[in-house]
């Protein structure tokens, strides 16, 4: 029997490797301009077609490489970042591995252009699949012209699971926002099929923040809190929101020396910190940065590097703890101690003019003894008719409630025109049934109503549409710009009439008439940050989450007082619809007590 064992080709394996560097036009992206960081540029251009997939270029200012370095780059663990295993320990700079480039020529046709300043001409290197196609001189300005063309081309299995363009788009979008939020000295141009979508000037951190994220509905303008704090062991900077500014979709980003990071367990801490002041299911917004010395963290634990992991998380989790709520009651964020008075007695003070009061007098009876016999008392009767037993037994009724399966409670009417119906706390409508009591969540029990009929319209493409009087503008971010593009034909079926206003701008011409007084705006950002939560692009799943976000903008909100026809109502809707106990997403709308539930707690 032969040998089976041997040696795989360098294109081979440099294939395998990029399964694991380059996922995404996204994942080069932040290879390339990572590279660009580190060669010290100041101003980075960022160009793509077609969402990364035909081109994807990155033209920076910094100090180029030589002919030698320029081949060398490819070639497979080759890096100027580390000389040994320990350098792992001391790092400052972004890419470190010599993976990055050596994985991406290999699967996409590469062309690069760099000069540095001394010399006086600079290299031309073209290569397709790790083989050097051409390498020659040429006139070029100092920095380095990255292109990617035709990503994917040689491996056709990776390139069929890529997503659509628009998601493609958000991804590379929501990499570029890492990079310049850490960056703000440094000048960024993002463009996409010839068009500019983001130009960010060299500017302070708080502007930079403003800048990507500033179109929001909720402008992070006078919305931020400082947070400094510098330690032995860490220095945290950076920004925290208000709790007033808190919501299901807010911006949050940890930066650990200048590389972005997802930590839970110190989002934990914030979330502590603002314990008691943020609405259910919100989250605060919050931009900060850590400043560690290296060889407290490992950044060499995934091959994203975006998981990473400390020497200390549990100091650190005390002093971002300690940090944020000393940030928070700085700035007068955090709610006072508040001592109300409405319930202590207002005892009036004497004066002159106040009338002379006098004692009570206490009246005793002299002949009462407590010794002597007391006269006999006589029973009161039918007591007995209390105690009846009743001709049905009772365990008999619950043994057939018990039988009944609760999700089918509403497929027999649970109302009838006697039935009460009552209200509490503004939230939950109580109704009785043979098996108990339903306490049924207002505002999800409306959303459902609302969805089943945003869903029907959505299908069959026939809304009433509201045209508005005054145009409403929805300025985005570019994320947000870029999923509303992909979003316009179901947003259209639903009643929406939406016009292009400005590169990052849409004019809402029309409204679905069930919207009502609601917000417009909130309404599409609802919809947008609900289809940017998932990775689902098929039509049938984006309409579905399309009509759960405006449902849920639409529906009664909590704490608004019903009266007993409008309960009714909303009851007997319920129970037409075919959902009945949980929303699309999970969460539950209605809950039943029954007879043994209740008789328990007494």
């Amino acid at each position: 029997m032969s040998d089976i064992i041997h040696l795989l080709p360098d294109s081979v394996a440099n294939q395998i490797a990029a399964g694991e560097v380059i996922q995404r036009p996204a994942s080069c992206l932040k290879e390339l301009v990572e590279n660009s960081l580190d060669a010290g540029a100041k101003h980075i251009r960022v160009i793509v077609r077609d969402a990364g997939r035909t081109l994807l270029q990155v033209v920076d200012d910094g100090k180029g490489m030589s002919p030698t370095d320029a081949r060398m780059a490819f070639e497979r663990h080759a890096t100027s970042k580390i000389q040994q295993a320990s350098d792992l320990f001391q790092l400052r700079t972004m890419g470190f591995r010599g993976e990055a480039l050596a994985s991406i020529c290999a699967v996409a046709h590469i062309e690069v252009q760099t000069r540095r300043e001394e010399d006086e001409v600079g290299t031309r290197l073209e290569i397709a699949g790790s083989e050097v196609i051409s390498q020659e001189i040429v006139q070029c300005p100092v920095g380095t012209n990255m292109r990617v063309k035709n990503l994917f081309y040689n491996v056709p299995a990776r390139r069929k699971f890529l997503k659509t363009d628009q998601t493609e788009l958000r991804n590379l979008i929501t990499e570029y926002q890492r990079i310049v939020l850490v960056n703000p000295q440094v000048q960024f141009t993002f463009v996409s099929n010839d068009e500019i979508i983001s130009e960010l000037p060299a500017c302070t951190l708080k502007q930079r923040i403003e800048s990507v994220f500033g179109h929001s509905s909720k402008p992070y303008t006078g919305n931020l809190v400082d947070i400094a704090t510098e330690t032995e062991l860490v220095r945290i900077s950076g920004f925290v929101g208000k709790p007033e500014t808190a919501g299901k979709n807010s911006q949050q980003y940890m930066f650990v020396n200048n590389r972005y990071m997802r930590h839970p367990y110190f989002h934990k801490a914030l979330m502590t910190a603002y314990s008691g002041m943020l609405l259910p299911e919100h989250t605060p917004s919050y931009f900060l940065y850590f400043d560690i010395h290296p060889e407290a963290i490992d950044v060499n634990i995934h091959p994203t590097k975006t998981e990473i992991k400390f020497a200390d998380e549990q100091a650190i989790f005390q002093i971002l703890l300690a940090a944020t709520k000393e940030a928070l009651g700085k700035f007068n964020v955090a709610p006072s101690l508040d001592f109300t008075t409405e319930s202590h007695l207002d005892i009036p003070q004497r004066t002159t003019a106040t009338p002379s009061v006098s004692a009570p007098r206490i009246q005793l009876d002299p002949n009462y003894n407590p010794f002597k016999a007391q006269t006999s008392r006589t029973a009161p009767t039918g007591w007995d008719q209390l105690y009846e037993q009743p001709k049905t037994p009772v365990h008999t009724t619950r043994m057939e409630a018990r039988s009944t399966d609760i999700d089918a409670l509403f497929d027999a009417p649970i109302l009838t025109g006697t039935t009460p119906l009552m209200q509490w706390d503004n939230r939950y409508i109580i109704a009785p049934t043979p098996m108990g009591l339903m306490l049924i969540h207002q505002h999800r029990a409306h959303a459902c109503v609302l969805y089943k009929v945003l869903l029907e319209q959505l299908q069959n493409k026939q809304a009433a549409t509201q045209p508005l009087l005054f145009p409403e503008v929805i300025e985005l971010t570019p994320d947000d710009f870029a999923t509303l593009e992909q979003l316009l034909p179901e947003l259209q079926s639903v009643g929406f009439a939406l016009e292009q206003f400005s590169p990052m701008a849409y004019a809402i011409n029309a409204v679905p008439a069930l919207l009502g007084q609601k917000s417009p705006t909130d309404a599409i950002l609802q919809v947008i940050h609900k289809v940017q939560d998932t990775e689902r692009s098929a039509t049938q799943q984006w309409q579905e989450m399309i009509a759960l976000g405006l449902a849920e903008q639409m529906a009664i909100p909590q704490g608004k007082p019903l009266t007993e026809i409008e309960m009714r109502d909303l009851v007997e809707r319920l129970q037409q619809s075919s959902i009945s106990r949980h929303l699309p997403n999970g969460q539950t709308i209605s809950i039943l007590l029954t007879h043994d539930d209740i008789q328990k707690r007494f």
